[in-house]
């Protein structure tokens, strides 16, 4: 005789409820970062179109950028956190291997006992987030799902180096999760290419961190120990040539594959949001879609940086908040970044 197990019933549709953001406090300029690297404001924004770029101060947390994003998104959607079924953050700067950046959340927030985890997927954890959010409530798992992008780079920058440190920034976008009568997310497109894994990667791991340290303290040189400090400790570095490649050349190609997935085409959108790495990658990328010029392009790199999972959402909420009249229509989304890795999906704006 075979047992039937019980399973919820699925629901038909989901749709992002609300969007909130945290911008750090300290905003910093190029010629702030031209004290640090040989270059000038000219040459950052030719090649990256960035201007300014916000830095989280010493006492702030990954956690409380997403606490005051959460609690935005949460107003907005008008929900309360003990609503709350499930909570992602996607993160690759919570200082703590364990236990997660989302239980810390979920507990500031009122929302125990939610499912609460973290998602380690660089600049594509957002759109990974809102894949998973998205599956969790049409299973039945949650009512609703919180799903927050948040990043404190400026922790993990070597401010001398010239590949990456320039690029980035801090902040945290968030965005509600719920059920919906009519489908409000389109079905996700994610994927890696690890052949490319040191592409963005740090140069050390926090084991040769330690193993340093041990050894110099062994010396008790104090010069020794600052020295381990300066070279050891885990900084990002990237290869530039071979990101923007894979970005402008395969990055097109997926996100076209998440119009598709969704049944629609570029006439349809009234956004394109992807991540902001780079203003040439988001403009080529605007020509190989062939975007009508009624879709408006989130550009929040000008002001904000390269906040990797944070990206999305942030610029998001500017592009609503700028202009609210989008609400209610189709926008496209995709990250992609260390890994290398990628994610992208159609959303309909809150």
């Amino acid at each position: 005789m075979t047992v039937a197990l019980n399973q919820p019933a699925a629901i038909a549709g989901t749709r992002v409820m609300g969007l909130g953001a945290h911008r750090p406090e300290i905003v910093v300029d190029n010629e702030q970062i031209c004290q640090w690297i040989d270059s000038s404001d000219e040459w950052i924004q030719q090649r990256t179109g960035i201007k300014t770029r916000h830095r989280a101060p010493e006492g702030v947390s990954v956690v409380d950028m997403a606490e005051g994003a959460a609690r935005e998104a949460l107003e907005h959607a008008g929900i309360s956190g003990d609503q709350l079924g499930g909570v992602i953050v996607a993160t690759v700067t919570h200082p703590y291997a364990t236990p997660s950046a989302a239980a810390d959340l979920a507990h500031r927030l009122g929302a125990t006992p939610a499912a609460a985890f973290d998602i380690s997927a660089a600049c594509a954890g957002y759109c990974y987030g809102i894949g998973q959010a998205d599956a969790m409530v049409r299973s039945g798992l949650a009512p609703y799902v919180l799903v927050v992008g948040v990043e404190k780079l400026s922790d993990y920058i070597d401010n001398h180096e010239r590949t990456i440190s320039f690029l980035l920034g801090d902040g945290a976008g968030a965005a509600i999760i719920g059920p919906s009568e009519v489908p409000g997310i389109s079905p996700s497109i994610l994927g890696s290419n690890g052949e490319k894994w040191e592409a963005v990667a740090m140069d050390s791991s926090l084991l040769n961190f330690r193993d340093a340290l041990a050894r110099a303290r062994d010396t008790q040189d104090p010069t020794e120990l600052l020295d381990v400090e300066n070279r050891y400790w885990p900084t990002l570095r990237q290869d530039g040539p071979t990101v923007f490649r894979w970005a402008v050349w395969e990055m097109a190609r997926v996100a076209q594959q998440a119009l598709d997935a969704a049944g629609i085409t570029a006439d349809d959108l009234v956004a394109f949001v992807p991540h902001q790495a780079n203003i040439r990658i988001i403009d080529e990328m605007v020509k190989q879609l062939k975007l009508p010029e009624h879709v408006m392009v989130g550009r929040d790199i000008v002001d904000a940086g390269n906040t990797s999972a944070a990206s999305i959402p942030l610029a998001m909420h500017r592009l609503l908040k700028e202009n609210p009249e989008l609400s209610g229509g189709l926008a496209l989304q995709i990250g992609f970044g260390a890994g290398l890795v990628y994610g992208t999906q159609v959303i309909r704006l809150p």
